[in-house]
């Protein structure tokens, strides 16, 4: 198992200030709250009376503690791995108010090698719905008499994700930072700026530590100021980022620690051995090489080379990365910043096999997928928590569109549809050089980085 100080955490109890930095992250990220609650444990534990049925009926006759376990499992939560009475990917505080954090979308769930699934902070939440869980808890707060919050109505100007496990997050961004000036300072008349909708899937935390630059585009220079950009609220001033920047360097130090989890399954390495060959032949020169003396180039492949979807490149124009780049998250211009990228950067793929689905949308559920590109479905859905040992990714049923009965919002968001805006999965057709038998290798190899 890697020794990653993510998991080490579930057996820490050392008080705060005599933790290591990486420590002191984590547990910033679970334990306090930086932005206004988004809902109370009233609301959410009220959530299933807006489920359809038979799911609500279940809901009522189940007792409290198996109906949060329901509400975990449609919302895409899981259990701290240190405190499995609260969720990784909300702060909960005494008060009971649940305030989202960054494990929202940075925290989910890997095969254990055993048939179940294991809790790993920094794993992309691949079942996270966001949308869902908003609208449930929204239509809770009436009959409770409880406030709306800023997730509530902001969702009527931002969708917050038409698929499960992915987010319209690059939007958040651009709609929050609209509202500043360089230094933070909020202009709450601003009109709403220009915005292109369109969902992406988190990446995994554990190839932080072999990035210069972050995002899929590789734009903006990392450091602990960019991770501060979720808490772009209006009720964050200035010195409420200054205020916190130490515990972003910590926040820093935590990410920069999460180690990619291991294979759990047999590995026949012959046949590894002779995909690492041919891996080395066609995929090494944007991946990476890995192993003893491996690099990794970072390299930002051209759109048109890539091929992929080119909705998130487009969708951030040169002015929002340069007033980025000119802010206080890029320290006013010390950090490198690029105004076009022209394309997306190939990412490392330590820990692959984790991170399904694939491409920076989500667009392709497993890895057999990415080597077959002729072969990816148009639709797909999850066919209950089952790992494909074989393709590489979730057991998957794949469709010609989303049926017709689907109606509802929560139904149609259980389907990945690659006919949708930003949701292509065209492109990446690299793998195409490489033989069938040579696909399988390769596809064995992936599976000890």
């Amino acid at each position: 198992m890697a020794r990653s100080v993510a998991i080490l955490l579930i057996l820490s109890a050392s008080p705060l200030v005599a933790a290591s930095p990486a420590e002191r992250g984590y547990r910033l990220l679970v334990d306090k709250a930086y932005l206004p609650a988004d809902f109370d444990q009233e609301t959410f534990d009220a959530a299933w009376k807006h489920w359809p049925e038979p799911l609500r009926s279940e809901a009522e006759r189940a007792t409290l503690d198996q109906r949060r376990e329901m509400a975990f499992a449609r919302y895409g939560l899981t259990p701290r791995p240190d405190d499995p009475t609260k969720p990784l990917q909300y702060v909960v505080d005494k008060s009971g108010n649940w305030t989202m954090n960054c494990l929202a979308c940075h925290g989910g769930t890997i095969p254990d090698g055993k048939g179940g699934s294991r809790v790993w902070p920094g794993a992309p939440n691949s079942r996270y719905a966001l949308q869902t869980l908003t609208e449930e808890t929204r239509l809770a707060k009436p009959e409770l008499q409880k406030p709306l919050s800023r997730m509530d109505v902001g969702s009527v100007f931002v969708p917050l994700g038409s698929t499960n496990g992915t987010t319209n997050a690059v939007m958040f961004g651009v709609v929050l930072m609209a509202y500043r000036d360089a230094d933070l300072t909020l202009h709450k008349q601003r009109p709403l700026p220009k915005m292109v909708h369109h969902d992406m899937d988190a990446p995994p935390w554990w190839h932080f530590k072999r990035k210069k630059m972050l995002y899929i585009d590789g734009f903006a220079e990392k450091g602990h100021r960019g991770l501060m950009q979720f808490m772009l609220v209006p009720q964050n001033g200035p010195a409420k980022f200054r205020e916190w920047e130490t515990d972003f360097r910590d926040v820093f130090a935590f990410i920069s620690s999460i180690e990619p989890p291991k294979f759990p399954y047999a590995i026949d390495s012959q046949l590894a051995e002779r995909g690492r060959v041919a891996f080395n032949r066609v995929c090494a020169e944007c991946h990476g090489t890995y192993g003893s003396g491996g690099t990794y180039p970072e390299r930002l492949v051209p759109i048109d080379e890539v091929g992929t979807d080119r909705v998130r490149l487009n969708a951030l124009t040169p002015q929002h990365r340069d007033a980025y780049g000119q802010s206080w998250f890029a320290d006013f211009g010390k950090k490198a910043n690029l105004s076009a990228p022209g394309g997306y950067v190939a990412p490392p793929l330590d820990g692959v096999w984790a991170s399904a689905p694939y491409f920076h949308n989500g667009s392709t559920p497993t890895l057999w997928h990415v080597l077959h590109p002729k072969q990816r479905p148009a639709v797909w859905t999850r066919r209950g928590d089952g790992y494909d040992v074989e393709k590489l990714g979730p057991q998957i049923d794949e469709l010609d569109a989303i049926p017709a009965d689907a109606t509802a919002g929560w139904q149609r968001r259980q389907y990945f549809d690659t006919h949708a805006f930003g949701k292509s999965a065209a492109g990446h057709e690299f793998p195409e050089v490489l033989d069938e038998g040579e696909k399988r290798a390769v596809l064995e190899y992936l599976k000890t980085l």
